[in-house]
């Protein structure tokens, strides 16, 4: 049974639920910055899925890259599963900013943390889901 890795649950806000994956946001104003969690129970690495998953995956990752273009305009999207600290399997989609604080390095370990106000979080998280619209599904509970 599928349950979310405890920091990723510390770190980020649910957006909702897609097919296969969870959609968080980080809690970090600094970066936007998303992380697509297949729902697959002891899973650290893409070939680890099955072929459907891998495929549903990949849409959703692309799903995920245009609602972030279109959010947030960035001049560079980066797209990563890492999984160093964390390994349970999750795909990082994180916008970037030639002007943000460690460009053109990476944001692993380099951009400082800022929580999102109360306000700043309702409406990210509002703009995100009006742009998923009928994509989301209501979680599985079981």
């Amino acid at each position: 049974m599928f349950e979310l890795d405890a920091v990723l649950q510390k770190d980020s806000v649910l957006i909702g639920d897609l097919k296969l994956c969870q959609v968080r946001l980080i809690n970090n104003r600094n970066a936007p910055w998303v992380i697509l969690v297949p729902k697959r129970a002891y899973v650290e690495e893409i070939h680890q899925l099955d072929h459907s998953d891998r495929i549903q995956l990949m849409a959703e990752s692309c799903l995920m890259a245009e609602t972030m273009q279109d959010l947030f305009s960035p001049d560079k999207l980066n797209v990563a599963a890492i999984g160093n600290k964390v390994r349970q399997l999750h795909l990082h989609h994180v916008a970037r900013f030639e002007a943000d604080e460690c460009w053109p390095e990476p944001v692993w370990g380099k951009i400082s943390s800022k929580h999102y106000s109360d306000q700043e979080l309702a409406d990210i998280l509002q703009k995100f889901k009006r742009l998923l619209g009928d994509e989301l599904i209501e979680p599985c509970n079981g």
